[in-house]
């Protein structure tokens, strides 16, 4: 359609040019330049001799010498190209940017760069983005592409179907981009007013871009990241030094993952070492931090040796001194004010608490913390002031919504939780290894069969923080035994279905239990990551094929799981009861809760899910009078004008005699008309193109159409686009329920991954003993869970006995090689696992629940910190002092090392 228009004005008369004007014309200069001097006539030569040549040549004038040109600094001329031009009054004034000689185009680059400091911004021209100045060198050096000088600055593009590649790049990079696009079209552009039709194209930023926003964002690019990449937390840090604390400081703290709509947030004391942070940073790896300064030295120190410039980690450093006094919890609370009144989420807020509350909570532990704003106003001062600084960051990428939602909430420890400190999860390699810091050889991978990324990013949280409630641990265990016994009752089924009636249907029931739950968690591996991808929806940056793709995969799995759901009141009078362990059954009935499935099948309704396939906004929403009017309308305009044009063919058939005139497309040219040459046609009919025989033409009346036209296809697709947002927006009403619906599904899935690790493995079920006996840990040929994978059977197996009221210590000694040190992490490592929920690779295993595990293992210093090996040592022992208790874990090996051997006796 912009073709047949760019066709159209090329073909049009030229305007004349504008006259002078008679003050113009008589103006004269008031200095006149004088002409220039003749020029010297040459001297002439008649002889040829030599002699005379020379005496000749002597009396003829000498042309003045030629100054050298000074060779221009090329620092210089860099600088010039790389600093952006400085932003005029009006940037679309074309009197300003002449005088300064600057395109429009650069004029409004300019104008966006110094509304969007300290942003990379990627402008739309045409069918590339561009980068312009500073921008162009810094994506020159990241994407290996050649940035050259154009006219005022440096410049590069890409082409705009790679914008989703190039973008990661940068992102992973550590760069904050910005994606500038055009606001309007060719035809718009054209109804618009004569006088801006020298203008450029409108422009503004739509998106930006960084680590830790990149995921949520992702679906407008067409699709996320590496499916088995973690989680990408933005974390704030506050901290506050106590008097009469020593060295002690107290320390806020906030993460939030933008793209799962989880919130992490606590306040504790942490000591000279901060290992407390450091064993957050170490468990959440955080990919952007926020530092609310002023930050304490030893504070400041950690957080900028995790984000060095090999991470490329994010920092942002925002003054506490913005809010002033009660400024943090007011900037809060205006927030959640403007999301009530903007917003129907908060209505159905106090419902969704309590349907959550009642169901489920998919990390294990009880629930019982204040939500919304008695969630804020219960929270510690640093914490507050830490969510302020977060609110004010994500509003810059239209993402403070998501702090509204007080069920996402969640504490950093809870009471029935064991956080592990940074010591045990380096020493005893839980999520990396320590000798190139991938996840190979590591506990986590040892032990996640997850199928989803949202089910593998919650059962890295259940590694790193065991529980400490016997009750949750055991309904846990019972959750993984009896998925593991369906495994094996599908091979057990066919035998059985000629036996008694109780025991067949007991044991398809069981059958079923593995089956459809291995059949949904496949099915969710295959698609979309749907925790993620509500979130997008959320944050209205999905797009279409995204929306109906998690949605209907919610909508599948929900359905397939409804067939194990019988109701609590159904099941105790029922003589087959299909589950029996109560985690299970909560979690079963919230994956497939109605009232999810009835919306998803209401909202799958109002779309096309073959325009939404394709990307066909003009098709997407199934409209009519009440439901999407206003894309209705638009629709009726589009054929409006389509009619016209089928009115105007029908005349120029009876005006030239030709019963069978149809319209012509040739290469994308529309509603053409084909004569034959010798055919006369008026003389305000356009040729457009021609063949040896043919002519093709567009009437005054067919360009006047479908303009027309064009301009509705336009209109239409801007309606579109904003009923595809107001749609996205009221998706946040039903926000809670999909997300604690995947939430459960995640759980679920890591309960089938423990259940699939026991089976393959042949573990044994640990038995936790009564809180009011002794604490004790007795394992029965246990094994340690990575080298077992690495070793199999050649794996020698060993047995523990240790006991509060008897043996409560070992010293284990032996040569070098001899397995010590493998068999004290063994014994961690069988006891976190316990408490996770999974079954221990030994042939049993008797224990008691401890609070913590402490270990100090190894040499090495910390270079960064400016410390010692052997004041890591004492200052790990000294750690494990102050926060050990009867009923902890403590796993030493080497105290002393850094030192001499004589200092080791001592």
């Amino acid at each position: 359609m912009a073709k047949q228009q760019v066709l159209s004005r090329f073909f049009s008369p030229k305007p004349p040019p504008p006259p002078s004007t008679s003050t113009s014309a008589q103006a004269q200069p008031p200095n006149p330049p004088p002409p220039p001097p003749p020029k010297p006539s040459p001297s002439t030569v008649a002889s040829f001799s030599p002699a005379k040549r020379a005496r000749a040549l002597s009396r003829s004038p000498k042309p003045p010498a030629k100054k050298p040109k000074p060779n221009p600094n090329p620092d210089a001329v860099r600088r010039r190209l790389l600093d952006p031009p400085p932003p005029g009054p009006n940037p679309t004034a074309a009197p300003a940017a002449a005088t300064r000689g600057y395109t429009p185009l650069e004029q409004q680059v300019a104008d966006l760069k110094a509304r969007h400091p300290g942003i990379l911004l990627m402008v739309e021209v045409g069918y590339r983005f561009r980068f312009f100045g500073d921008d162009a060198a810094a994506a020159a050096a990241v994407l290996g592409i050649v940035a050259h000088p154009d006219r005022s600055f440096l410049t590069a593009s890409v082409p705009t179907f790679r914008l989703a590649f190039h973008v990661r790049r940068l992102v992973d990079a550590g760069h904050r981009v910005g994606v500038v696009r055009q606001t309007e079209t060719a035809a718009i552009k054209a109804a618009a007013a004569a006088s801006t039709s020298a203008a450029p194209f409108a422009r503004e930023l739509s998106a930006v871009y960084t680590r830790a926003t990149i995921e949520a964002a992702a679906g407008e690019m067409e699709g996320g990241g590496d499916p088995e990449e973690g989680s990408r937390y933005l974390v704030c840090v506050v901290d506050k030094e106590v008097e009469r604390e020593g060295f002690q400081v107290k320390v806020g703290l906030v993460a939030i993952e933008v793209s799962t709509g989880e919130v992490l947030h606590g306040e504790f004391m942490d000591g000279a070492s901060r290992s407390g942070l450091e064993a957050v940073l170490l468990d959440l790896a955080p990919v952007e931090v926020i530092l609310g300064t002023p930050l304490s030295f030893a504070t400041e120190k950690l957080m900028r040796a995790y984000a060095g410039s090999a991470s490329n980690v994010r920092v942002e450093c925002t003054p506490l001194a913005c809010f002033g006094e009660g400024g943090a919890l007011a900037e809060l609370l205006s927030l959640f004010e403007k999301m009530e009144a903007s917003s129907p989420t908060i209505e159905n807020n106090n419902q969704i608490i309590l349907m959550n509350e009642a169901d489920t909570n998919p990390h294990g532990i009880d629930n019982n913390n204040l939500h919304g704003i008695e969630g804020v106003m219960a929270m510690p001062e640093l914490v507050v002031q830490a969510m302020a600084l977060s609110v004010r960051y994500l509003k810059g990428f239209g993402m403070a919504r998501l702090i509204c939602f007080g069920s996402s909430f969640r504490p950093f420890s809870a009471n029935t939780e064991m956080s592990l400190s940074a010591n045990a999860l380096q020493q005893l390699e839980v999520l990396k290894n320590n000798s190139d810091g991938s996840t190979e050889g590591s506990l986590f991978r040892t032990m996640n069969n997850t199928c989803t990324a949202f089910g593998s990013r919650l059962f890295r949280h259940w590694l790193t923080h065991p529980l400490c409630d016997r009750n949750l641990i055991r309904a846990r265990h019972d959750a993984v035994s009896e998925i593991s016994e369906s495994m094996g009752s599908r091979q057990d089924s066919v035998s059985i279905l000629h036996g008694e009636e109780d025991v067949c249907c007991t044991a398809l029931v069981r059958s079923d239990l593995s089956t459809i739950l291995s059949s949904v968690l496949t099915m969710l591996g295959r698609s979309l990551d749907s925790q993620r991808g509500i979130t997008r929806i959320f944050h209205c940056r999905a797009t279409s094929k995204e929306f109906v793709g998690v949605i209907q995969a919610i909508l599948t799995a929900g359905k397939q799981l409804k067939k194990l759901v019988i109701d609590d009141t159904d099941t105790v009078s029922s003589q087959h009861t299909t589950i029996h362990s109560s985690l299970l059954r909560r979690l079963i009935s919230t994956a497939s809760s109605s009232f999810v499935l009835a919306n998803s099948v209401k909202l799958l309704s109002c779309l096309n899910k073959d325009a939404a396939d394709q990307g066909d906004m003009a098709n997407l929403f199934i409209s009519s009078v009440d439901q999407f009017p206003e894309v209705a309308e638009g629709h009726v305009a589009v054929e409006m004008a389509k009619r016209k044009l089928d009115i105007l063919i029908v005349e120029y058939r009876k005006q030239l005699g030709m019963r069978n005139l149809e319209y012509k497309t040739i290469a994308g040219t529309t509603y053409l008309i084909e004569l034959p040459l010798d055919r006369r046609v008026p003389s305000d009919w356009m040729k457009v193109n021609s063949t040896k025989k043919t002519i093709r033409y567009h009437t005054p009346d067919i360009l006047k159409n479908l303009n027309n036209l064009l301009l509705a296809k336009e209109e239409l697709a801007v309606i579109c686009r904003t009923t595809w947002h107001t749609f996205l927006m009221d998706f946040g009403k039903y926000y809670a329920q999909f997300q604690a619906t995947v939430e459960s599904l995640a759980a679920l899935d890591c309960l089938y991954s423990l259940a699939t690790l026991a089976r393959q493995n042949n573990y044994a079920k640990p038995n936790f003993v009564p809180e009011d006996e002794a604490s004790q840990i007795h394992i029965k040929n246990g094994r340690h869970p990575v080298l077992e994978s690495l070793l199999g059977d050649n794996f020698v197996p060993n047995d523990t006995d240790l006991q509060a009221d008897g043996e409560y210590c070992q010293i284990v000694t032996g040569p070098n090689m001899g397995g010590k040190s493998c068999y004290i992490r063994q014994v961690a490592l069988i006891t976190i696992m316990a408490q996770v929920g999974s079954f221990v690779p030994a042939s049993s295993a008797r224990l008691h629940v401890v609070d913590g595990v402490y270990t100090r293992m190894g040499a090495s210093d910390s270079i960064q910190q400016g410390t010692s090996t052997f004041y890591e040592e004492l200052n790990e022992a000294s750690n494990i002092l102050h926060n050990c208790s009867s009923r902890s874990l403590v796993i030493i090996d080497e105290l002393g090392r850094g030192t001499s051997t004589h200092d080791e006796r001592i």
